[in-house]
């Protein structure tokens, strides 16, 4: 898949609010290979967590009171997209919208990305009553650490998008006109 570039991307969040990302995670694919998945804690405004997101990600106050804000973070990940402005996320309006809604809160400008959704790729591909993230590696026996960890739901995401490329046939991400859209 010589060409295919783009960077998988998820977020966990500390409450309902998409500002208050607790975790990022990135998985960068360079010619439809992955060649490097990272994450990072990350300082949510006031350090405040519901007690259902907790839940769902185990990731606790205690675990980013010295962790840095988004805007730092962001200045990492930015470099991946400087290479390649094209990321993929599996339910893309939810990350996209942690993305849009924390450079509002921090006042940093949007910069102009390409993305592309594994979900709507999956429901338009497979006939399955179910479409999330872990029953879809299972379903592909695509390997993965912990569900809902940043690093690992972007690498899940990005294998996954790899093989709903390879499934469909397709040539160039131009092709995936109706699960893309612009930050």
């Amino acid at each position: 898949m010589r060409g295919l570039n783009f960077v998988a991307i998820d977020f966990e969040t500390a409450t309902g609010r998409r500002a208050s990302v607790c975790e990022a995670g990135i998985c960068a694919v360079r010619d439809g290979r992955i060649v490097e998945t990272r994450s990072w804690l990350v300082r949510p405004p006031s350090n405040a967590y519901s007690y259902w997101n907790m839940q769902i990600h185990g990731i606790r106050p205690a675990d980013t009171a010295d962790s840095p804000e988004f805007p730092e973070i962001w200045a990492e990940i930015s470099t991946y997209l400087n290479e390649c402005p094209v990321l993929v996320a599996h339910n893309a309006a939810f990350d996209m919208g942690c993305i849009r809604h924390s450079l509002d809160f921090y006042g940093i400008g949007k910069p102009d990305i390409t993305y592309y959704c594994s979900l709507r790729a999956a429901r338009r591909l497979y006939d399955f009553g179910c479409n999330s993230l872990d029953y879809l590696c299972d379903h592909f026996e695509i390997p993965y650490g912990q569900h809902h960890r940043a690093g690992d739901d972007a690498e899940m995401c990005a294998r996954l998008f790899l093989r709903e490329i390879k499934d469909a046939g397709w040539c160039e991400l131009s092709d995936m006109d109706y699960c893309t859209g612009k930050l």
